[in-house]
């Protein structure tokens, strides 16, 4: 048997006519990148995309499209032989709300737009995959699964993904999510992440008759100070972020009601359940501190913690063959390959113990996530041709 790399070589270069027919397609995967940037996609709220990519779906005949309880858009590209698919990831939503101005605009040789890059490309990106894997000219051995998810920015917590895994018929062979621009990039650690939201409950009243009572809002702002106060690991990587805070009605009312959100991510997975025990330590704390300061008889405040968000840590191993495939191609492809830690949709996938890696479309992107977001096609072709043959790779038959 051939070394892998071999393998590898052999497979990229059985693909040249059909990266020569992507170079030939670069203007229209541009066009569809901009339709797409300008449907309306805030996470929670991502129908109207995708229906958008359903009929586009159906348009490169596809199989068994449709749009599942979770509102992801899921198509297929049948294999030479019945095996556990191969699934194509691009998440549909985007940070920003329904009523922001979508258009995209043309500045020089960059496309400016809110979600032009995240997920424009990806979306475009796995359309482009879904034309060129025919079944035909390209026809791979595993099943491919093309998946638009919705869920995957902000409190969507993975909601797409989750669900898609939860039911699916047969257990997925590997998943390779296409996530903004770049030709480099190959994400096989997941990023361990917890969200809460922390409500703090109290009898209110007059700033000035009622003063004595607990104060919502002080109580918030004690556990903020606290939370910040948290000795926190460099190796691995650790973060705790309160990014989200309110509360009160009025200046001359003590506040019976106040919240706040916290982000806590690590690069090792089980520092996630202690430092939850220290976000309750943090919290229990400063609602003691805040009853202490009540006068008697006062009734006292309380507070609840809700986990809103829990994305699974852990990697693909970096000598796995999928990671291998993804090094290796990005190398025959004319880029430097750089691993990376990140949360993705791969998330889900690796924490259930599936190969699973987050990769690039190709081109560059910058000021991600603002309404300034701005995609450039640089060699934006070589990023789509190096997730062909990554996906290619992962849709051979074992061994």
């Amino acid at each position: 048997m051939a070394s892998p790399p071999a393998r590898w070589a052999r497979g990229f270069a059985a693909l040249a006519g059909v990266r020569a027919q992507l170079a030939a397609a670069d203007d229209e995967v541009m066009r569809t990148q901009v339709a797409v940037s300008q449907v309306a996609a805030p996470t929670g709220d991502e129908s109207r995309r995708a229906a958008w990519v359903r009929d586009r779906f159906a348009e490169r005949r596809l199989t068994g499209v449709r749009v599942d309880a979770a509102g992801n858009v899921i198509g297929r590209r049948p294999g030479q032989r019945d095996l556990p698919p191969v699934v194509v990831c691009a998440h549909l939503d985007t940070v920003f709300p329904l009523e922001t101005p979508l258009a995209v605009r043309r500045e020089g040789a960059r496309y400016a737009g809110p979600g032009i890059t995240d997920n424009g490309r990806g979306l475009a990106v796995m359309l482009a995959l879904a034309a060129a894997i025919d079944g035909a000219s390209v026809a791979p051995e595993r099943p491919v699964e093309f998946l638009g998810s919705t869920g995957e920015e902000g409190n969507g917590d993975l909601r797409g993904v989750k669900h898609y895994f939860a039911n699916a018929e047969r257990r997925p062979a590997s998943l390779i999510a296409v996530d903004g621009a770049g030709d480099r990039r190959i994400t096989h650690r997941a990023l361990g992440t917890r969200r809460y939201r922390v409500t703090f409950d109290g009898p209110g009243g007059h700033s000035w008759a009622a003063f004595g009572a607990p104060n919502a809002i002080h109580a918030a702002a004690g556990a903020t100070s606290r939370l910040a106060a948290i000795p926190l690991p460099g190796a691995p990587r650790t973060t705790l972020n309160v990014g989200r805070i309110g509360g009160g009605i009025s200046v001359n009312s003590i506040p019976a009601h106040a919240w706040l959100e916290v982000d806590v991510r690590s690069a090792g997975g089980t520092l996630l359940d202690r430092l939850e025990h220290e976000v309750h330590r943090a919290i229990a704390a400063a609602v003691d501190e805040e009853n202490a300061r009540r006068d008697r008889g006062t009734p006292p405040l309380a507070a609840r913690i809700e986990r809103i968000g829990d994305r699974p840590g852990g990697e693909t191993p970096r000598d796995h063959p999928l990671v291998e495939a993804a090094v290796a191609l990005t190398a025959l492809s004319g880029g430097e390959p750089e691993l990376a830690i990140a949360s993705t949709d791969a998330n889900v996938p690796i924490g259930l113990g599936i190969p699973a890696i987050a990769i690039g479309g190709g081109g560059v992107g910058g000021e991600t996530h603002s309404v300034a977001e701005w995609f450039e096609n640089a060699d934006g072709t070589r990023g789509v041709a190096r997730a062909l043959a990554i996906v290619m790779a992962a849709a051979e038959a074992a061994d």
